[in-house]
């Protein structure tokens, strides 16, 4: 019963200011420095971190490049044998009793630190690592690796103290009733994705917060910024063992740690076909665990943006142009699909097109750019695999883009398509890339078109409304309820805020858990209810048992 031992009120959590780095700027010239020091460094090494021990891992080499310079070698890597990942669990397990008995005052304050360092000096340090490793311009790292990174970390401390003193309403006389809001019983694995380092170091943070020990296993794209925040953790007083991080891509944490009896729990972000094998392959050893593991993950999504004749057109193309095409249109939150009405769709289509044709993307570190590169090679040849099949399909038309550029970077042009077929592949299939399609429809047909929007994709993770008459953002708000997790009016359906917006979706978006909420910590505690009776009754004879009256 930690968590209710001394409990301390954290400070009431404010969202990181944006930095712009804006030419001239302290900021900018500070970011321009730590990235050329991180090129003239050189190649380093990304160890694994278990029980404390930075060592690389014991398998085959993996070469950590710069996606929009890929001859630039950021480091090495290496892929965790079986022997890794079980050694990681086993310092996980080690370091559970003493974590868990730790008060949560001071398992909170490791955190508060850390988003303290990550705010001050540590930020162009994780600015400029989630540029090169990830392609993000200065903008998209800032509110990733700087901004949304802290205010995890300091949202999450007043959600947890909001939880540990959710208490029973009722403890009538003679009786005092408590809930000890336990962490689970076993380690969380968490898995996460090469697009955000904030996500990559909540994943891990957030279940450790609540007093669970972790194994880590980062995408080898994003090892750069994930070694980095295991640095960062340590200088915040985070415990060995706490957070165990192995390296590579995975096959053998599905091997050991994925089947590990003491497994509590998956923190996942990823694919949803991922996701679907890690549930699947839970399920077949459900009989070996000590309890029944914890699945939160949030997956895929095909985002859509929809606009009643009434939209405001400057308002609805600038959405369409960052929703779709900010950070290569790599966030699983991209507006992938837009429905736009017949009466707008010429000006809308050719703004958006000539627009798209005149975004710039590059090496990130000259920050005209727009954008950078998709991450890496697998990425980059599957779309152009994409623009290939699409330019000899007759249903579909290119506007903008389809093309590629793999000569220094993995370039891919930021790309419009439309299609008179609703049902399209463009519409249906997620692309995770700078790929906007676009679907006219008749203005009498708005009502038919939003069944059109729920019904055309199986994910549910965000969409937008663009309109100025009510009664269709009331419509579209009502009729799109199951569609999107997070939904928007009047904006683009990217850029959720901790604190904000809780971020998630459902249907095969997956479980829609909201990160940096309350709702997500719940996950990671598995609560216990104590009842004490001051005075406890003496005999077991109950007062209807008495004589009858006469």
């Amino acid at each position: 019963m930690d968590a209710l031992e001394g409990i301390s009120v954290p400070p009431s959590p404010v969202n990181e200011s944006v930095r712009e780095y804006a030419p001239g700027s302290t900021e900018r010239e500070s970011l321009l420095r730590h990235l050329s020091d991180v090129r003239s460094a050189g190649p380093r090494e990304f160890p694994q971190v278990v029980a404390g021990v930075h060592r690389l891992a014991s398998g085959a080499p993996i070469q950590v490049s710069e996606p929009h310079a890929h001859e630039r070698v950021l480091g090495i890597t290496h892929e965790a044998t079986d022997e890794d990942v079980a050694l990681a669990v086993t310092s996980a397990l080690r370091a559970a009793a003493q974590w868990r008995a730790t008060p949560f005052r001071d398992r909170a304050a490791i955190f508060l630190r850390a988003a303290e360092l990550l705010s001050g000096p540590w930020r162009p340090r994780m600015n400029a690592a989630t540029m090169l490793g990830q392609s993000k311009t200065a903008f998209q790292a800032e509110i990733d690796a700087a901004c949304e990174l802290a205010d995890f970390w300091r949202f999450n401390v007043a959600d947890a103290y909001e939880l540990y003193t959710r208490q029973p309403r009722i403890s009538p006389a003679g009786v005092r009733n408590e809930l000890d809001h336990r962490p689970l019983e076993g380690f969380v694995l968490a898995i996460t994705p090469f697009n955000f380092t904030a996500i990559g170091a909540n994943l891990p943070t957030a279940p450790a917060l609540m007093g669970n020990t972790v194994v880590w296993k980062p995408s080898p794209t994003q090892q750069f910024a994930a070694s980095l925040t295991m640095e960062l953790l340590e200088e915040a007083g985070l415990p060995p063992g706490v957070i165990n991080m192995v390296t590579g891509f995975g096959e053998s944490v599905s091997r050991v740690a994925l089947v590990h009896p003491a497994l509590a729990g998956v923190h996942f972000t990823g694919s949803t076909a991922t996701f679907r094998s890690l549930w699947r392959g839970i399920a077949t050893n459900l009989e070996h665990y000590v309890s029944y593991p914890r699945l939160v993950g949030e997956t895929g999504g095909k985002d859509f943006v929809i606009a009643h004749a009434s939209a405001d057109v400057p308002s609805l193309v600038t959405a369409l142009l960052r929703g779709a095409f900010d950070y290569q249109g790599q966030k699983c939150s991209a507006a992938s699909r837009a429905y736009v009405p017949s009466s707008l769709a010429r000006t809308v289509l050719s703004n958006v097109a000539d627009e798209a044709a005149a975004l710039t993307y590059g090496d990130v570190t000259d920050f005209s750019n727009f954008g950078g590169a998709v991450i890496d090679r697998r990425a980059f040849n599957r779309l152009a695999e994409l623009f290939e099949r699409l330019r000899r399909d007759p249903e579909v038309t290119i506007l903008a883009g389809g093309t590629v550029d793999d000569r220094e970077g993995f370039f891919v042009r930021p790309t419009v398509v439309t299609s008179n077929n609703p049902r399209h592949e463009i519409f249906t299939t997620e692309f995770f890339g700078p790929v906007l399609a676009v679907h006219t429809y008749d203005d009498r047909d708005f009502t038919d078109t939003l069944a059109l929007v729920d019904t055309t994709s199986p994910y549910a993770l965000t969409g937008a409304i663009f309109a100025t008459d009510r009664r269709a953002i009331t419509e579209a708000t009502s009729a799109l309820r199951f569609s999107a997790g997070n939904f928007y009016v009047n904006d683009k359906p990217t850029g959720a805020v901790v604190g904000q917006q809780p971020f998630g979706g459902g249907r095969a978006s997956g479980t829609n858990d909201k990160a940096g909420s309350i709702l997500n910590l719940e996950r990671w505690v598995s609560p216990r209810t104590i009842k004490e009776t001051f005075v406890p009754p003496t005999t077991h004879r109950y007062v209807h048992q008495g004589p009858a009256a006469s």
